[in-house]
């Protein structure tokens, strides 16, 4: 069944198209986009490489320490285009974290991202979307 209260697949709501390249930084073993579309390459050679372009990452953050880094340094694999989403532990889901929206918002907001989405990821994980402003692509 997919994330959250709808019946959208997660690849579809994380805007995953045929064709993609797909980064998860630091996700919870095991964690997987289920069905992804033909051709989606996730996890290959580029996510080593840093500097490699990418249409989708998917960045996990438990704490406030190193979410800053993590948006600076992911930011320009996506661009003009792509898209970082920030997942952090749903409190919802009885989890606790110091990461918010609005803590993500203050990281990406002067580096030139702006935030378009937020979804469950699963009963787990929330997620920010954020993507370059158009007048910066």
């Amino acid at each position: 069944m997919a994330a959250g209260y709808s019946n959208t697949p997660l690849w579809k709501k994380l805007g995953v198209r045929p064709g993609d390249r797909l980064v998860l930084l630091d996700g919870p073993p095991g964690w997987a986009v289920p069905e992804l579309p033909d051709g989606v390459v996730a996890n290959a050679e580029h996510a080593a490489d840093s500097d490699a372009l990418v249409e989708v990452i998917i960045a996990f953050c438990t704490s406030l320490a190193g979410l800053g880094a993590t948006v600076a340094s992911q930011a320009p694999r996506i661009f003009p285009a792509g898209a970082i989403w920030v997942a952090w532990p749903r409190r919802a889901a009885g989890h606790e974290s110091d990461v918010s929206e609005n803590d993500i918002r203050a990281v990406a907001l002067p580096l030139g991202l702006v935030d378009v989405k937020v979804a469950a990821l699963d009963h787990d994980w929330s997620g920010l979307r954020l993507v370059w402003r158009r007048e910066n692509r």
